[in-house]
């Protein structure tokens, strides 16, 4: 894609960072995840999911949630790709999808939160450096 001509010249080399810029479409897709984890119930969610496999009914004790609300945000977050879930007898399990879009926001929210990711066999995060 060319980058647009603009109107003023002020000399800090815009155009080569215009010449980089992504499609819209790549934008409309990191907002729309965003907007996923820009919920702070669903944020809370993603992280216990990024962490472990649950059922829902463990998913809402864990969260503090009825399991209608907690149904309604793990069926938004399946629909955007962050989350995923399999059946075993009667009970529906979730987890983290296994695609690049969900790591990335893996580690986003675990950066946020100055976390180690325990799943990965590393150390849980340190209490004291934590802002939380």
């Amino acid at each position: 894609m060319s980058s647009p001509r603009l109107p003023h010249d002020h000399g800090n080399d815009i155009n080569d960072i215009l010449n980089l810029i992504p499609e819209s479409k790549y934008f409309q897709d990191a907002s729309a995840v965003f907007q996923q984890l820009g919920d702070s119930s669903r944020l809370k969610i993603f992280w216990l999911l990024c962490h472990s496999e649950e059922c829902d009914s463990n998913i809402a004790s864990a969260v503090g949630m009825s399991a209608a609300a907690v149904s309604h945000h793990l069926k938004s977050l399946r629909l955007h790709g962050l989350v995923i879930s399999r059946r075993k007898g009667k009970e529906i399990y979730y987890k983290i999808s296994d695609n690049e879009l969900s790591a990335l926001a893996h580690k986003a929210v675990d950066d946020f939160f100055q976390l180690t990711c325990p799943v990965k066999g590393l150390s849980d995060h340190n209490q004291d450096d934590s802002p939380f």
